[in-house]
């Protein structure tokens, strides 16, 4: 993939930048693994706003994605398409299986068409091969891996991602992952993971450009609690200079929120399976 950039004939366009689509083979999706989702505008069923900043996308059809293909075990696929899914920052992968069916899956760093892919003991240790963590390498790098055995894809999802298998405790059937943020993760060694990195590596370097091709996205504009008037916001205040005159910043909720102050809970019942956290980025 690269990037295409454009002449800046007016403002919008001076620094946009979108996908080339080079990779993409085939425009229209399957239409038998679509289905129209719409849009909530970010209200619940009380036609409430929950969601903030969100109204208005483009009309769009969601591409259903095979996260287990525990029913398709060493049954070989062939990779039919690669396209894009306007629901993920990766591109997604038409596979059709020995059987006949077809179904869509994440595309990998590399793939090209009629490439032969299968999940299960007796898939070989190449990328968008999917295998147990226990049959991999010491050092492979894996995607699409699940929290729990046999429970579908979970995380390591988005464009250029990939966790990193550290190794393995036999004794105690867990294996030690290395995840995107850094965080060094146990997982059951009998989880499913794909191998390779999740490809369009490029997605990182696009710039929107304009404020009109946000809202394509169902982004509305955001704006500055201090904008606000006392009413809809705690920042709220009647000059956009001042300070926002508390000891601390609140939440649109009211709820506050000291910089760098760590969210996750204390007890939460999954800290036994960190072993080593994410590096802080946060200014302490």
């Amino acid at each position: 993939m690269s990037v295409k950039s454009y002449k800046p004939y007016t403002p919008g366009r001076r620094y946009m930048t979108t996908a080339s689509f080079d990779e993409i083979t085939k425009t229209k999706p399957e239409k038998s693994l679509t289905k129209y989702i719409g849009s909530t505008g970010g209200r619940n069923n009380k036609w409430k706003i929950t969601v903030r900043s969100r109204w208005g996308w483009h009309k769009k059809l969601y591409r259903i994605i095979d996260f287990k293909r525990h029913d398709k075990l060493n049954i070989p696929a062939t990779v039919k398409s690669i396209e894009y899914d306007p629901y993920r920052s990766a591109r997604i992968a038409l596979v059709c299986y020995d059987d006949g069916e077809k179904r869509y899956i994440l595309a990998w760093q590399g793939i090209s068409v009629w490439d032969k892919v299968m999940c299960g003991q007796d898939a070989e240790l190449e990328n968008g091969n999917r295998k147990k963590l226990k049959n991999m390498l010491d050092g492979s790098f894996i995607y699409n891996l699940e929290f729990v055995p046999n429970n579908g894809w979970k995380i390591i999802k988005s464009a250029w991602t990939r966790g990193v298998l550290r190794w393995k405790d036999k004794q105690k059937e867990l294996a030690y992952i290395k995840m995107p943020s850094g965080e060094i993760r146990k997982f059951n060694y009998n989880c499913y993971a794909s191998i390779g990195v999740v490809g369009n590596e490029e997605h990182k370097n696009i710039v929107i450009g304009k404020a009109g091709r946000q809202r394509w996205l169902g982004r509305k504009p955001h704006v500055r609690g201090l904008a606000m008037n006392p009413v809809d916001h705690p920042h709220g205040w009647w000059e956009g200079a001042t300070d926002i005159a508390l000891k601390y910043p609140k939440s649109y909720s009211g709820k506050p929120v000291p910089a760098g102050k760590k969210t996750r809970k204390k007890k939460k019942w999954s800290n036994k399976f960190i072993v080593s956290r994410r590096k802080n980025k946060r200014r302490k």
